[in-house]
């Protein structure tokens, strides 16, 4: 038997306001706001699930991982909860992966989460320029 999220996936999988697809790439892409890998697939999609997952960059240094809670999906201001993580990449990635196997949150999105985390982290360290490598050889 097929559930709700299925049907629903039926429906928007090929027409929905998010969908962005290009010439030569057999994969749509999806811009919506709750998918890991940007991806137009049923897994990742955060327009069906009852449960969805989102990491998104912080102010300054860190990530926010922004979760549905399933008991108050029915009204949108209550049911996204965001969670700021900041203690350092290696911790915040420990915690980050803790937080989703204790809550027994989606395993499935589990490594996608991570991954897009790790991208975040990566993103926000300094870059080795050229001008401040030959500094510091010359030193």
């Amino acid at each position: 038997m097929a559930s709700l999220s299925h049907l629903n996936w039926l429906i928007v999988r090929n027409c929905n306001s998010y969908l962005l697809k290009k010439r030569n790439i057999p994969k749509p892409f999806s811009t919506e706001r709750n998918n890991l890998t940007n991806l137009s697939s049923y897994r990742y999609s955060g327009l069906v699930h009852h449960k969805t997952l989102a990491v998104l960059p912080a102010d300054k240094k860190g990530f926010t991982v922004v979760y549905k809670k399933k008991k108050v999906e029915n009204q949108p201001s209550k049911s996204l909860v965001k969670v700021t993580m900041k203690s350092g990449p290696r911790r915040s990635l420990y915690k980050l992966k803790k937080m989703l196997k204790a809550q027994k949150y989606r395993k499935d999105l589990t490594k996608a989460a991570l991954r897009r985390a790790s991208a975040v982290l990566r993103s926000q360290r300094p870059r080795n320029t050229k001008k401040a490598k030959k500094a510091k050889k010359t030193e």
